[in-house]
């Protein structure tokens, strides 16, 4: 087995946990922004520590900062919005929905990187595109001439793209700069754009209960620093395509999460969704 997907499965079942907790926040009312600086703060915190423990240097600080700062941004404003979309879609469309980030990421791969898979592992990536597609066709049976959907699915497309952006950059982070460093920097300005947006919107995204919101993002920071690590690592010596993929199906364990602890239905499309999501897994070890 593959290091690389060894450690992509690993951030698969971590990061999946952790966006099972955005459908937590979102069912709790919590303020979405205050929610994400929480556990971007926590996630600083805890790269910060192993950068320090581990001796870390800093090979390029210019181009430390420009990643850094290109990847909080994006996944700063991928994470809010997606908390966002979770309050007024059910979580089997906003999931699978945010996903179609897959497509860029997988496309600039093979154009910019030059990536070249296996067949078995084209079966794989293909596979998983068809799991996205079909758990999708469920937002056609919602009522799209609702305003509540809409804005939901207005922030389904930001994600869309800001998540691209931050698997991109992650990509180009895990091959040039410290990983440790990286990602408390970049935590660390995901902290102030979350923190900047719940000034900026007071009355507005942010929102909520405020107990939860600090309790909820601090677990979720917990286990995102734990699964983005293991996702850098995979990056390191292992195809972006192969690996946004895998870890990209994390949607299914908070999809699978939803239906056992809130008792979200569980259709036929999801049920085969999930399936294939195994199979595409499965097949891009190769």
């Amino acid at each position: 087995m593959h290091n690389w997907y060894l450690f992509s499965v690993i951030a698969l079942l971590f990061l999946g946990t952790q966006r099972f907790l955005y459908k937590v926040a979102a069912e709790k009312h919590c303020s979405s922004a205050l929610t994400t600086a929480v556990f971007m703060a926590t996630v600083t915190l805890l790269s910060t520590v192993v950068f320090c423990a581990t001796g870390g240097a800093v090979r390029s600080l210019p181009e430390l900062l420009l990643l850094s700062l290109v990847n909080s941004a994006s996944f700063a404003l991928a994470t809010i919005s997606h908390i966002e979309a979770l309050k007024r879609l059910p979580a089997g469309i906003t999931f699978p929905l945010t996903r179609m980030s897959l497509v860029v990421v997988i496309v600039f791969s093979i154009v910019y990187f030059g990536e070249r898979l296996a067949l078995l592992q084209w079966f794989g990536i293909l596979m998983g595109i068809a799991v996205v597609v079909i758990l999708a066709q469920d937002a056609r049976r919602g009522n799209r001439s609702d305003r509540n959907a809409r804005i939901g699915f207005l922030f389904v497309v930001v994600c869309i793209f800001c998540g691209a952006i931050a698997s991109i950059s992650s990509k180009l982070a895990a091959e040039s700069v410290n990983k440790a460093g990286f990602m408390a920097l970049s935590y660390l300005l995901g902290t102030f754009f979350s923190l900047g947006i719940e000034k900026q919107w007071g009355q507005g995204l942010n929102t909520g209960r405020v107990k939860p919101a600090l309790v909820i993002g601090a677990v979720m920071g917990v286990l995102n620093f734990v699964g983005f690590y293991a996702f850098l690592s995979a990056l390191d010596n292992g195809p972006l395509s192969a690996i946004a993929l895998i870890t990209g199906m994390h949607f299914v364990i908070a999809i699978i999460l939803s239906v056992l602890i809130y008792h979200e239905r569980l259709s036929i499309r999801r049920s085969l969704g999930v399936g294939l999501t195994l199979l595409a897994v499965y097949l891009l070890r190769y």
